[in-house]
């Protein structure tokens, strides 16, 4: 009867551990999952962010704001999280991959867009790059 015991006991134990060791499988999936979630999420986000500055910059059309806006939508993005500033860093390069060809301002105009870019997307204040004049409705 001893050994029956024992051997229940054990069999009791081995089960136990298996259902914490699944629970804890199934955890991590779980973690896995909300966590690309919150990263398509904040990806969403951030591309949103960028067209609404692209949209204020195309609507103000003021003269040497374009480092400002380039700097205000990496700046809203990147605050949504990791995959803001990850949706911010691909269209800012898609952007200024494109435009270096097309708008004939040269190497050295991208290069300074690419400053501001990465000046927003680190948290930087985008009003360093804020010209004179423009009006408040796009801070």
């Amino acid at each position: 009867m001893r050994v029956f015991s024992v051997l229940s006991v054990l069999l009791i134990g081995l089960v136990l551990t298996e259902q914490t060791l699944a629970q804890g499988f199934l955890d991590r999936i779980r973690e896995r999952i909300r966590a690309g979630y919150d990263f398509a999420r904040q990806a969403g986000q951030g591309t949103r962010d960028m067209y609404r500055a692209y949209s204020d910059m195309r609507e103000a059309n003021w003269r040497n704001s374009d480092q400002y806006f380039h700097a205000r939508g990496n700046y809203d993005a990147a605050r949504r999280g990791p995959g803001g500033r990850w949706a911010a860093e691909v269209i800012s390069n898609a952007r200024e991959g494109y435009q270096s060809g097309l708008s004939g301002q040269g190497p050295e105009d991208t290069a300074r867009d690419q400053e501001a870019n990465r000046w927003g997307r680190n948290g930087g204040d985008p009003n360093r790059y804020r010209p004179d004049g423009l009006p408040d409705r796009y801070r």
